[in-house]
């Protein structure tokens, strides 16, 4: 059985394990890069203590399968994986997990930063924080739809300014 490229999940992950995974897939991989994005104590100046993630299922994974499709047509890879946890999160907690193989290293981290920009733009996920000054949904931000533009592709989700 092979193991799918996307998960959305309330589960945390385990790093070691999917990097060991990936490998083992593919004796021609010559490199994996991988990115853990985690849960910060603060963000836009306020303190946070708590984060909340929700998606629409189905629609989600079908989003970033099709992410996942066009770094393999950007880049020369072997395999892919992304994790995405949904639901109650506190600092320090993992958010997600983006790894990928190659046989160079050069476009495992070009897949892997590319997947990533995408991810924070383009990925139907919508974040909910605590602060000292109760709830708030966290917008889109410039600078992600700019990242976003490096790749050749235009985003529209921060608001403006």
């Amino acid at each position: 059985m092979t193991t799918p490229r996307v998960a959305i999940q309330t589960a945390d992950f385990d790093l070691s394990a999917e990097v060991l995974a990936l490998r083992n897939a593919d004796p021609g991989v010559g490199a994996v890069a991988s990115f853990v994005g985690t849960v910060r104590d603060n963000n836009d100046g306020a303190g946070v203590s708590a984060m909340e993630l929700e998606h629409y299922p189905g629609m989600t994974e079908k989003a970033i399968e099709q992410m996942i499709d066009e770094a393999f047509r950007r880049f020369d890879l072997r395999g892919a994986r992304v994790i995405h946890r949904v639901g109650p999160l506190l600092p320090r907690d993992q958010i997600v997990l983006v790894v990928v193989s190659s046989a160079h290293r050069g476009q495992a981290f070009q897949a892997c930063e590319f997947l990533m920009d995408y991810l924070k733009t383009q990925a139907p996920f919508w974040k909910k924080e605590t602060t000292p000054n109760g709830a708030r949904w966290v917008d889109a931000r410039v600078s992600d739809d700019a990242a976003l533009a490096r790749w050749g592709i235009q985003g529209s989700n921060a608001a403006s300014a």
